[in-house]
């Protein structure tokens, strides 16, 4: 069993930035993939960025050169934290964000009741 829960989220303005953290926990985490996904009022969830169990990041193209993922090593296999930098922030990014973990590749699928899944932070932009 994984557990995930995210934090950092906020009320900015267009153009800050925040760093929004997952923290995972449970045994042999430290080979799972850690993703981001987010989703807007009234909108699908989509993916936004991810890394697999090795630190290999993937993005969403229309978050890439924005956002900047990051896997944080830990002292034991049974935690690990990613970290989510986000830029130049957009009223459009407002959305809950969520995080998710599934075994070694950074999920990819916004629906895939199968990854473990955190419960969210809002992030909210103000224009």
């Amino acid at each position: 069993q994984v557990q995930v829960e995210e934090s950092g989220g906020g009320f900015v303005q267009a153009g800050d930035s925040l760093r929004l953290s997952c923290a995972a926990s449970g045994r042999t985490v430290d080979r799972y993939g850690i993703s981001w996904f987010r989703q807007a009022p009234g909108k699908e969830r989509e993916f936004v960025a991810g890394v697999n169990w090795i630190g290999v990041p993937v993005y969403a193209d229309s978050v890439e050169g924005r956002f900047t993922i990051s896997r944080k090593s830990a002292k034991t296999n049974a935690e690990t934290t990613v970290f989510l930098h986000v830029n130049s922030l957009l009223p459009e990014d407002t959305a809950v964000y969520y995080c998710a973990a599934d075994w070694a590749e950074a999920p990819r699928l916004p629906r895939r009741s199968e990854y473990y899944w955190g419960q969210g932070t809002q992030v909210t932009v103000s224009s």
